[in-house]
């Protein structure tokens, strides 16, 4: 995510912190540094102009001028910055009227139609509501069968509406469904263009008419840039936009689209999607995407997609194994289950601080993830005695795991030397006096 501006920004503040003493010439060379940066991320030219101008004024002001750690005065300063032009605070979706109606809308390729079933899920899951889909994208062949499928994914109840053309027959066809089956949330997927034009719009508004949504959501592709912002800016003209969803976060885009829209459309980000799964949509919180930039990480979202995976009850018999040192391979094989539903690797590890600049160049490929995956094999060819009794696997029962598995003997000893390491430091951990860990840890 924004990888090219996070390597940037990460090498001006690490050389800020390098300096004793901070003086103007140091702020302007730093304050240079995170202009081009911004530049190439394609973040627009008057939101880096006022947020550099805004850095700089209060980067010379007595507040860091006499601080102790002027360098870290000033990274702080950067981060409130770029946390003002992400929206400051988080942007939270209400939910009033029976049923509350979200219309989505924005251009063809923007992500549009998998933003819906993801945002359906979304809020079922997190708000605990009942939201019905309504494919409307007349325009777009195979558009309503893409959703429908969506929806039977994520078991969504999805209008099947192939037999109607028209999207204002289909809006009250949905709204009269709606309020006769109680759903509590209407999401209505809408048609797009390749660039905004009056027969869309003209749709839109009539459409909008008859819907009277509380929420109209804008769907912007971050990997176009500003065009996603001109976009945004144009439909907001039109159709009072309420909030922005950013897709394809997690693209190699420069990414400037999520640093400009706040500020040129006046409108927030209210999601963001990271990712091609139903689950890849997270809501988007400025303090956090900053944190994510500067590369300070962002534990707040980590534990938070933790608790989601995380069962409370096997996390409680696996600390009592832990303590009797009875950890096995099937607990193992639980664990690297559990971190890999949390999302990418390279997306978790980003948000661990100090991660971002630990990571290989390139990030954490599909090798590392890969690698998680053959592990997880590796196991379960093994029968339940050997993943609970790893020592009595013998030559002959490696080569048969090896086979199942589809890896090497070789591969197969690595895991269990791995495994074999873990015990060992779980055990010292479980036999240590904790004044004696915390010493080992060079914690006072």
């Amino acid at each position: 995510m924004l990888e090219g501006l996070q390597d940037r920004l990460g090498r001006v503040m690490k050389t800020l912190r390098g300096e004793g003493h901070l003086t103007e010439f140091h702020v302007d060379t730093a304050l240079r540094e995170i202009r081009l940066a911004l530049l190439e991320a394609d973040v627009n030219v008057d939101v880096v102009r006022g947020f550099t101008e805004r850095v700089r004024e209060r980067a010379l002001g007595k507040e860091v001028l006499s601080s102790v750690t002027p360098a870290q005065m000033v990274a702080k300063i950067v981060h409130e910055e770029l946390v003002a032009i992400l929206g400051g605070e988080t942007a939270e979706l209400s939910f009033k009227g029976r049923p509350a109606v979200i219309l989505l809308v924005g251009l063809q390729g923007s992500g549009k139609t998998t933003t819906a079933a993801k945002l359906a899920k979304w809020i079922r899951e997190k708000k605990g509501l009942f939201p019905l889909l309504v494919p409307a994208d007349t325009s777009r062949p195979a558009a309503r069968e893409q959703l429908l499928v969506l929806g039977k994914q994520a078991n969504i109840p999805t209008v099947d509406t192939r037999d109607m053309d028209d999207p204002e027959a289909i809006a009250r066809r949905a709204l009269r469904e709606a309020s006769i089956k109680g759903y509590q949330v209407l999401i209505f997927d809408t048609a797009g263009r390749l660039h905004v034009d009056d027969e869309l719009m003209d749709q839109l508004k009539r459409v909008k008419e008859i819907l009277k949504p509380q929420h109209i959501l804008f769907v912007a592709d971050a990997m176009t840039g500003q065009d996603a912002v001109r976009s945004a800016k144009a439909f907001h003209e039109q159709l009072d936009v309420s909030g922005v969803i950013l897709t394809k976060l997690d693209g190699d885009a420069r990414g400037g689209a999520a640093l400009s829209v706040r500020q040129v459309v006046g409108r927030p980000i209210v999601f963001a999607g990271i990712g091609e799964r139903l689950e890849s949509l997270e809501q988007f919180h400025p303090d956090r995407m900053a944190g994510r930039i500067l590369g300070m990480g962002d534990v707040l979202t980590l534990v938070e997609k933790a608790q989601e995976v995380v069962d409370e009850k096997k996390a409680r018999r696996l600390e009592a194994k832990l303590k009797k040192n009875k950890f096995d391979l099937e607990d193992l094989a639980d664990q690297l289950r559990s971190v890999r539903k949390m999302g990418p690797l390279q997306q978790v590890m980003e948000m661990i601080p100090g991660m971002g600049g630990a990571m290989p160049k390139g990030g954490m490929g599909e090798g590392q993830e890969q690698q998680l995956k053959r592990m997880e094999a590796i196991i379960y060819s093994m029968t339940p005695q050997e993943r609970r009794h790893p020592q009595i696997l013998n030559g002959s029962r490696k080569k048969r795991v090896a086979r199942g598995s589809g890896t090497s003997v070789e591969e197969v000893n690595r895991l269990l030397r791995q495994f074999g390491q873990m015990r060992k430091l779980m055990k010292r951990l479980g036999k240590a006096d904790p004044r004696s860990l915390k010493r080992q840890l060079g914690i006072r």
